[in-house]
């Protein structure tokens, strides 16, 4: 799949100049062009700074990056240095952030019409003074970002970082040229900024008694402990500058109408229902939100006018996700605003609600951006669309010619595992893995023309319910900011998975002198249930980090750092029984991977169904179920309802939106003997059986997770039965095959085929 997604979504083409370039640069993002030419800059001696009509801020930026990466403070002009890096801020009318770097003998010179763009630079530059040997070659660099919004997402409700680690994170995101940093500060377990005229959002908003345990949602299980925090106005001022000169927009997000029950805790009164009201102790989506009485804009718009005294940037971020209806439908006053404004449902109420925040925040001179539930009901007018529940909204926002940022909970939700979540630390589950951020594209081949100038670019997203601190965080941003800054700033052609996997120890060595507590990357080439024609299984482990040591064990316990290292491939005997093979990478200084494991088998072909070739013909048989499941194997039950005939096993996009289930049954069509491995990538649940043997489990209500299964198949027909459930969100199905050694494709096509009316 990961091939597969990259060589058609990338086309993964570097021109050979750039190819040759990327052996050995350890830049990320890379460069929109860079040309190698003869000689090389070296460290070696004095270097002095010039930076004629460049602001101090960033000069004292720059004096500050060359001491880091060089370990000596630059010299100023006229005292004799030989070497000189040269800030030039040209005379033209250009803010955008492009710049270009040219690296000769004995300078170093960068050039850009705006100071945001010799910003940039100085992030190329960084990287280039750190690479080893103190020698940089001769080069020149031309580069522009791909995308204007490139952003990372910090969820401080949940849990609360105090400021210092906000600014990390926001000099993290500098460090790999993003541009905008989206900060979460309300929601039901905490509102996190003050609000003058509104002095209980703080002194009751922001405390929760407790905090749920783990997932204990039934029965609940709570901490016992008073938690919380908030952010002064000062404190807020002190990060947006922070962030400004970093050439970072901030943009604030505040909640309405759901996801607003600390608010209410503090403000009874913007509820529909009188309480009592408790800022949340528990994850998830209450019923509780804000009243759509004349009481609730008033506070919203002062609020929200406090909130734009704070950020100066053009947007302000509502929300509008994940609004339940129910008190809404009970209420009174939700029920007579329908009425009053000739509208049809709830749906249509809350859209009412968006667009007159967003006619309030336009006559401040301001954008609204809200999640895409902000599509139901019709959209506002001048609203922008940020995608979580894939793709699907910001393509019909680009359609009717909105803006959009593209952060699909499949590809861009940095909280979610970066494996299988029961191989990874407690998380809110998903499986995102490194090389699927770097495979996604934010322009959707769906759309055309004057449509993809609206994705203004993407964001990845970090909820924190289950980050409490700066180090979990952390864990998570990293690696997966390396993918995302390349998706965001490179250009298609120049995006490579080789190359990019060659340049990231250099990556991994600078959140080393940071002390960055980066994820580990886990050993490749381990998952699931492996499956072998011959009595010795063998073995390649590989890792990414390009440093460390690989250690594995057979006998089924998580290897420690006496374990047996890996220096090859191995040859596992299978003639006594199946073995699992665990592995993990141990670094230096004493850091290990997530521990990866995949039991190894001999197996036999399974025999293909005697059926004659008139008896069957192509595609496959589907079945559609508008009706709520809780499984996908509960789906695989139901044999009722006429089928159609489908050519691919794949949602259509006309199913009801949210709950559903779908069944596919019919024949997989086996080309030859051999080992063959399945793969379901779907959002909600998915199984996939052969012959009434799940092949493939993937199953259960998560975000967009693929799965793999091998068996071995004797060529001709298979029984194949593939169930799918949505139960709400983000809705995905694909299914994948590959024979043995061979690349993914989908399961489509000449691979089924159905029994004959």
């Amino acid at each position: 799949l990961r091939r597969l997604i990259l060589c058609a979504m990338l086309g993964a083409l570097v021109t050979p100049t750039a190819a040759a370039a990327q052996n050995d640069l350890p830049l990320i993002p890379w460069p929109r062009h860079i040309e190698r030419v003869t000689g090389e800059f070296t460290r070696e001696g004095r270097i002095e700074l010039r930076a004629d009509s460049v602001s101090a801020q960033l000069v004292a930026y720059a004096v500050d990056l060359i001491e880091n990466e060089v370990g000596v403070r630059p010299m100023k002009p006229g005292l004799g240095a030989r070497k000189a890096v040269i800030l030039e801020l040209e005379t033209r009318s250009d803010t955008t952030e492009s710049y270009r770097l040219a690296v000769s003998s004995d300078t170093i010179r960068l050039s850009s019409g705006s100071e945001a763009g010799l910003f940039r630079g100085l992030q190329t530059l960084r990287q280039l003074l750190a690479m080893p040997g103190g020698r940089i070659p001769a080069l020149r660099i031309e580069d522009a970002p791909r995308f204007s919004w490139r952003g990372a997402h910090l969820d401080v409700a949940r849990h609360f970082f105090p400021v210092a680690f906000v600014k990390r994170y926001i000099d993290l995101l500098s460090r790999y040229k993003l541009n905008t940093f989206h900060w979460h500060l309300t929601d039901d377990q905490g509102w996190r900024i003050e609000i003058r005229k509104y002095p209980r959002l703080t002194e009751v908003g922001a405390w929760r008694k407790e905090t749920m345990v783990g997932k204990n949602f039934d029965p609940y299980v709570g901490d016992g402990t008073r938690y919380g925090g908030f952010y002064t106005q000062d404190e807020i001022r002190e990060v947006v500058a922070y962030a400004g000169a970093r050439h970072i927009t901030v943009v604030p997000e505040i909640e309405m109408p759901g996801h607003a029950k600390a608010a209410i805790a503090a403000y009874p009164s913007l509820a529909c229902t009188p309480g009592p009201f408790e800022v949340w102790t528990m994850w998830g989506v209450h019923e509780d939100i804000l009243c759509p009485h004349e009481e609730t804009f008033t506070f919203l718009e002062n609020v929200l006018t406090e909130v734009m005294e704070l950020f100066p940037g053009r947007w302000i971020h509502i929300g509008g996700d994940e609004a339940p209806k129910k008190r809404w439908k009970e209420s009174p006053v939700a029920q007579a605003v329908i009425r009053r404004e000739g509208l049809k449902d709830e749906h249509e109420l809350q859209s009412w609600f968006v667009q007159r925040i967003e006619r309030f925040l336009a006559s401040k001179g301001r954008r609204l951006i809200g999640w895409d539930e902000i599509l139901e009901g019709g959209l506002a007018p001048g609203a922008t669309v940020m995608s979580w529940r894939g793709v699907d909204g910001g393509i019909a926002a680009a359609k009717a010619g909105h803006d959009v940022i593209m952060s699909p909970g499949s590809h861009l939700y940095f909280d979610h595992a970066e494996g299988p979540a029961e191989l990874e630390p407690l998380s809110i589950g998903g499986n995102t893995p490194l090389d699927r951020v770097y495979g996604f594209e934010p322009i959707p081949p769906q759309l055309q023309g004057a449509e993809r100038d609206h994705i203004l670019g993407a964001q990845a997203n970090m909820w924190s319910e289950y980050l409490k601190t700066p180090a979990d965080v952390e864990f998570k941003l990293f690696p997966r900011l390396f993918a995302l800054a390349e998706v965001a700033w490179s250009p298609t052609e120049a995006r490579d998975w080789g190359s990019f996997t060659r340049r990231l120890p250099a990556g991994f060595a600078a959140l080393d002198r940071l002390g960055v507590n980066y994820r580990v990357p886990h050993v490749e080439r381990l998952a699931g249930d492996r499956v072998f024609l011959r009595d010795t299984a063998i073995v390649e482990l590989q890792s990414l980090l390009g440093a460390g040591t690989i250690r594995y064990t057979t006998d089924g316990t998580d290897p420690v750092a006496t374990s047996a290292a890996y220096s090859g491939p191995l040859r596992i005997p299978l003639d006594t029984g199946a073995v699992t093979l665990t592995a993990r990478l141990f670094l230096a200084d004493g850091r290990s991977s997530p521990a990866r494991s995949a039991r190894l088998r001999r197996t036999t072909l399974r025999p293909a169904e005697t059926i004659a070739a008139a008896r069957v013909a192509p595609g496959i048989a589907r079945r559609y179920f508008s009706r709520a499941f809780r499984t996908a194997r509960a789906v695989a039950q139901v044999t009722t309802g006429t089928p159609t005939i489908a050519d691919s096993i794949a949602r259509t996009g006309r199913e009801r939106p949210e709950t559903y289930g779908l069944r596919f049954t019919g024949f997989v069509r086996v080309p030859a003997d051999g080992v063959y491995e399945f793969m379901l990538v779907s959002d909600d649940g998915s199984v996939l059986a052969i012959g009434g043997e799940i092949v493939v489990d993937n199953d259960g209500m998560h975000s967009e997770t693929e799965k793999a299964g091998m068996v071995a198949l004797a060529r001709g027909l298979h029984p194949l039965d593939v169930s799918y459930v949505q139960g709400g969100g983000g809705a995905s199905l694909r299914v994948l095959v590959r024979r043995e050694g061979e690349e993914w494709e989908p399961l489509a096509g000449k691979w089924l085929a159905r029994p004959r009316n």
